[in-house]
């Protein structure tokens, strides 16, 4: 059994495990369209997404020290705070870390991953009020957007 890093443990190998779970994730996300499961396929760019995004919090871990002061509690033992955002990766962080790291491309992936997870529970909404998307066709091109954007950045590790 594989046990991901702790980014308190080993920063760099937590990264790289992030990295390859981003992959394997954007993986599932093209192989569940293929296969016609929406909501899975977006359930799975999301989690790409996410996995991508603690990739890089803990590659750049001190720009976003700052703003995460203090400590935390993490199976029985302390650890900082900004270790316990990177390890957990909350949902409701994600957009803001995204816009504290600075990089635009990765916001507009953010964005659209919070999307598709919002899609995943509630679906397809022609009145707009329980989703954001009406149509199929955006939701596609929103996975396949997401996928190719975790699978370009995680491949090159960055």
């Amino acid at each position: 059994m594989y046990e991901l890093a702790k980014p308190w443990v080993d920063l760099e190998k937590y990264r790289r495990d992030r990295l390859k779970e981003a992959l394997y994730e954007a993986e599932l996300a093209e192989d569940f369209l293929k296969n016609g499961l929406l909501r899975n396929a977006a359930g799975k760019a999301f989690q790409a997404v996410k996995a991508y995004l603690a990739a890089v919090a803990a590659q750049r871990r001190d720009a976003l020290a700052p703003y995460y002061p203090g400590e935390g509690v993490m199976q029985r033992r302390k650890v900082a705070r900004v270790d316990l955002i990177i390890a957990l990766m909350p949902t409701a962080r994600m957009k803001e870390i995204a816009a504290r790291l600075g990089d635009k491309e990765l916001e507009l992936a953010v964005e659209k991953a919070l999307d598709l997870h919002q899609f995943r529970y509630n679906g397809l909404d022609k009145e707009g009020v329980l989703s954001r998307y009406a149509s199929a066709e955006v939701v596609e091109k929103d996975v396949r957007d997401v996928v190719e954007f975790v699978r370009r950045r995680a491949a090159s590790g960055s």
